[in-house]
């Protein structure tokens, strides 16, 4: 598993802050994604990083027993943060594919 820097807090700042678990919605292979830095861009957002691998078989619990990563945000209020967590979630787009592609068998094949 590869390590993952932790954004650390800033100290005094006062405030809330909060972290996302980034849900796994299917199982399937992770392939990559797209929008990471415009999450991290998020106000609010501190870090970002996502901790599977390309290839990797993923799944949600109960079968599965992780996450895709994380999200950290800091804001004024709880509320702040999480609306910040909630808009670097919905900037992060998946490519999850299915574990084995559906062929069709020719008409020839078929009983």
């Amino acid at each position: 598993m590869r390590r993952v820097p932790i954004p650390r807090p800033i100290a005094g700042e006062g405030g809330a802050a909060g972290v996302m678990m980034i849900p796994i919605p299917r199982r399937g292979i992770y392939r990559g994604l797209e929008g990471l830095a415009a999450a991290q861009s998020a106000r609010g957002v501190t870090g970002a990083a996502i901790t599977v691998e390309p290839g990797q078989i993923i799944a949600p619990p109960p079968d599965g027993a992780s996450d895709l990563g994380f999200i950290i945000a800091q804001a004024a209020s709880p509320a702040d943060a999480e609306i910040a967590l909630r808009i670097a979630h919905r900037r992060l787009h998946f490519d999850i594919r299915p574990e084995y592609p559906a062929t069709v068998a020719p008409a020839a094949e078929r009983p």
